[in-house]
């Protein structure tokens, strides 16, 4: 059944932790699952679904024979419910979540379960957010929702304490390598390098390779170079960067901020993880001053922030500005 999601490796103590929840008749209707982006949340949410709803599942999984594996496997489960903005980056309307009544408080098509699996959660303003509180506190009978973030800071307390938590962390760095080559034809090497371009997350790392993004990334490693190099001007850095996407170039830059203040600190230059950058960001780390690094890593973490709110900034005078200190680090 090739249809069927399989939870990731690194997911095995959260997902049999639920399933002997489960089989204590101990699931409470709500989980949180939180953690940083990238690392599968969706997919483990979809396969503890997908276990809850088969009719004979063997060893902590679903069968993948019954009729309900069919239906998951074909993406067509009646009592499986995906709630999600109706576009990526919006917020999730208040009517969105009202739909929900139907499904939360109806009889499962196939018995058993319903599950809700709402990602992500982050997108709930406090209208959808005060629409979902009643189900939270009153779901019907059999019921589970599962509610997916990366950004569990931005959901209103009153969500977050009527759900139980579960915490998902990243995998290892030699497990996600194995992953990643499992999933792509990439040398151990190759994988090591995108996954620290990418945090340490598998799925950002796949999705990196699948986008095709290596020219832009070259393109943010060549300008922060050629403004310290005085090759060329911030402001023409900007300008040429006017077309590429500008939240995933402040992500970026961030994280090699982060890099370059912890080989400052350390006074190690075999602590910088980016190996694309290595030269550079060393660099930069011996010359400048930590706190003067954390300030710019703070001023991009916020501007990014308010692109990801869509607070619609001046993009070409929000990268003259941010790029302008970079240029002052070495000053």
């Amino acid at each position: 059944m090739t249809g069927l999601v399989v939870s990731h490796p690194w997911f095995d103590d959260r997902f049999n932790h639920l399933a002997k929840l489960h089989a204590d008749k101990r699931l409470p209707h709500a989980l949180l699952l939180h953690g940083m982006s990238g690392i599968g949340k969706v997919d483990f949410a979809t396969s503890v679904a997908q276990f809850l709803l088969c009719h004979h599942p063997q060893n902590n999984r679903p069968c993948g024979q019954c009729k309900a594996c069919e239906l998951n496997a074909a993406g067509s489960h009646p009592d499986l419910f995906f709630l999600q903005p109706e576009e990526a980056g919006k917020q999730l309307k208040v009517d969105q979540v009202r739909a929900l009544n139907e499904f939360i408080y109806s009889t499962a098509q196939q018995g058993g379960y319903r599950v809700v699996i709402l990602n992500p959660a982050d997108s709930m303003n406090i209208a959808s957010a005060n629409a979902l509180l009643k189900m939270l506190e009153e779901p019907g009978s059999d019921t589970l929702i599962l509610l997916v973030t990366s950004k569990i800071g931005q959901l209103l307390p009153t969500i977050k304490s009527r759900c139980q938590h579960v915490e998902c962390h990243p995998p290892s760095e030699s497990d996600a390598i194995e992953w990643l080559m499992g999933a792509t034809e990439l040398e151990e090497e190759k994988a090591r390098s995108i996954l620290h371009i990418n945090l340490g997350a598998p799925m950002e790392a796949l999705a990196y390779i699948d986008k095709g993004l290596n020219e832009q990334r070259a393109q943010l490693i060549r300008g922060l170079a050629d403004i310290l190099k005085q090759r060329r001007t911030a402001l023409e850095v900007a300008q040429s960067w006017g077309k590429l996407d500008i939240e995933l170039l402040l992500g970026w830059f961030y994280s090699l901020l982060i890099d370059t203040a912890r080989g400052a600190i350390c006074e190690s230059g075999d602590l910088i993880r980016q190996d694309d950058a290595r030269n550079m960001l060393n660099a930069v780390a011996k010359k400048t001053n930590p706190v003067k690094i954390f300030k710019l890593a703070d001023k991009v973490h916020e501007e990014r922030r308010a692109i990801l709110l869509r607070q619609n900034p001046n993009k070409q005078l929000l990268l003259e500005c941010i790029l302008l200190e970079w240029a002052a680090l070495l000053d």
